[in-house]
């Protein structure tokens, strides 16, 4: 059935997430491909200050998946949540623009993040409530696909209002804005929930032991593996960095995020149709490898080319296991316990990603840009190692 899996037949709420996914993205990436060098050139912010900001943003993201996923379980509902956490992300958007100072740009991140944080996991569950267990990897690898579709065109706009704006930086910000408010009413009028989520009974709430005792050891064994990954993905302000210290003009910039993207969004989609046909493990383990040799190229460094062969092969190993992390969740979790599963899996991915982003801005700090990239690819090697010591059909 997997193998006959095409765009036609995945529900059009699906496809409408993934175009709330690609707007909402859109908007961030305009800000946050500028946002480094912004910190730094026109805030004075060092690099272990935008590694710790960056960290603390994408954790505070995880922890309030946790707890919007289990709300999603107990009410039954989860389009809710998801408006909620799209709105407020759109309504922060104007603080970036606004902010005078390091701690400014920190609030803006830390709100935007607790709506990335309400709306994820419900967002996840919802997917897999929409499909068949046979369509999880091409129906979160058309999301990832979509959500990196923006993730490129946002930085391709910020760069052209850059030149046209002679790097007005809060110029870019505000228009960054507009699409943030489309995605909140592409929510409004074309995502539909399923009905068995529309006349349910009253749930137990989900955190307690009896409830959590439904979640099966591999999901546990995959979140572990997730977390354990993270430590080597660190957060991609470090490509955006690594470029400036190869030369790249700030106007420039986005060209990190744009080809990163354009390779995440062209290879997540088949990937994940892929694995619904042939399973997980082997895509996953190629992705670590495929990391492994980014981190390499970016640590040799030494020119834009090389920076820029490192940046493809991140976005490579990006589109090869970020939907398939998310469909393993899925595969894993009991219909019932769906948010609160995506919840537990953002919430360790997250402290795990604040810990990542915080070590790399020490080891650029103290160490260099080279070791910082040594560092990520030791990271992947021993996550690599974990994947091969459960290969015994926990991941599958």
């Amino acid at each position: 059935m997997s193998s006959k899996t095409t765009l036609k037949s995945i529900p059009r709420s699906v496809i409408a997430l993934g175009i709330v996914s690609l707007c909402m993205d859109a908007s961030s990436e305009m800000i946050h491909s500028l946002l480094p060098v912004f910190m730094v050139s026109v805030l004075g912010a060092s690099a272990l200050a935008v590694g710790v900001i960056e960290g603390i943003a994408e954790a505070t993201a995880s922890i309030t998946k946790i707890f919007s996923g289990v709300i999603s379980d107990w009410i039954g509902k989860r389009k809710p949540l998801v408006l909620a956490g799209y709105s407020l992300a759109a309504f922060t958007k104007p603080l970036f623009p606004l902010a005078h100072s390091i701690h400014a740009v920190l609030v803006a991140r830390f709100v935007d993040r607790i709506g990335k944080g309400i709306r994820g996991a419900p967002r996840d569950a919802l997917i897999t409530d929409l499909v068949t267990k046979e369509q999880h990897g091409a129906a979160f690898g058309l999301r990832q696909s979509m959500d990196t579709i923006g993730a490129f065109l946002g930085p391709i706009i910020a760069m052209a209002l850059m030149f046209l704006t002679v790097n007005n930086f809060r110029a870019v910000f505000w228009v960054a804005a507009v699409p943030a408010f489309f995605a909140v009413l592409c929510i409004i009028f074309w995502v539909k929930e399923p009905e068995k989520h529309k006349d349910t009974v009253k749930k137990p709430f989900p955190i307690r032991k009896s409830e959590l005792a439904k979640l099966p050891v591999s999901f546990w064994v995959a979140i572990v593996f997730a977390s354990a990954f993270t430590l080597a993905r660190f957060s991609e302000a470090f490509l955006i960095l690594r470029a400036g210290t190869a030369g790249l003009h700030p106007a420039l910039v986005p060209l990190v995020l744009i080809v990163m993207n354009i390779v995440y969004s062209l290879s997540a989609y088949p990937v994940g149709k892929l694995s619904d046909s042939i399973g997980k493990n082997g895509l996953l383990a190629g992705g670590l490898a495929v990391l492994i040799v980014a981190d390499l190229f970016m640590a040799r460094g030494g020119g834009l080319f090389l920076i820029f062969c490192g940046t493809a092969l991140w976005g490579l190993h990006m589109g090869m296991t970020e939907g398939l992390l998310s469909a393993l969740v899925a595969d894993k979790a009991p219909a019932d316990l769906r948010g609160t599963a995506f919840g537990m899996f953002n919430l360790l991915k997250g402290i795990t990603g604040l810990f990542a982003s915080a070590l790399a801005g020490e080891l650029w700090v103290r160490f260099g840009p080279a070791e910082t990239f040594i560092a990520g690819a030791i990271f992947a090697g021993v996550a690599l190692a974990g994947l091969w010591s459960v290969r015994n059909g926990h991941l599958k």
